[in-house]
């Protein structure tokens, strides 16, 4: 198996998608913060003193994909045509789960942008609200689905 970010001397290199065709690309990851009942409350109610957390949390998911080459080496800078971040609350775990979605047309894919939105906005919820809940856990941070490219789709 050819490793594709490594060159023949066995050097790190980013993969050269020159004569790659560009496509409709797209990914969806998700995270999950899972925290005391309390806390999920504090939230959802706009009631933590550090202002409203999941709105800082999105900005924060989008402006994060927006930067993935920045902080994941050898990721190719993208021109992203959407980026979205979105929550749903889970009572019963108690915590929230962080959906993003990045698209574009590209040669290359955004599984990671999607990935570093997720878990972005997942750690700026946290810091949030970590002087009410140490407890809490960031966990289950995964791509859910993939469109576009040589490799096609995939879906969790």
């Amino acid at each position: 198996m050819r490793l594709t970010h490594l060159d023949a001397t066995g050097a790190a290199t980013m993969v050269d998608v020159g004569e790659k065709s560009e496509t409709a690309r797209s990914a969806r990851a998700e995270a999950l913060v899972v925290m005391q009942a309390k806390t999920l409350d504090l939230i959802r109610d706009g009631n933590l003193k550090k202002g409203d957390v999941l709105a800082v949390a999105r900005v924060a998911g989008i402006m994060a994909a927006k930067r993935t080459s920045d902080l994941i080496p050898l990721c190719h800078p993208l021109m992203l045509e959407k980026v979205a971040v979105d929550f749903e609350f889970e009572p019963a775990l108690p915590g929230i789960r962080i959906h993003s979605e990045v698209r574009l047309s590209g040669k290359t894919g955004v599984e990671m942008e999607a990935l570093t939105a997720a878990i972005i906005a997942a750690l700026t919820i946290y810091d949030m609200a970590k002087a009410v809940d140490r407890t809490m856990t960031v966990t289950a941070v995964r791509v859910v689905e993939k469109s576009g490219g040589r490799s096609g789709d995939w879906t969790v």
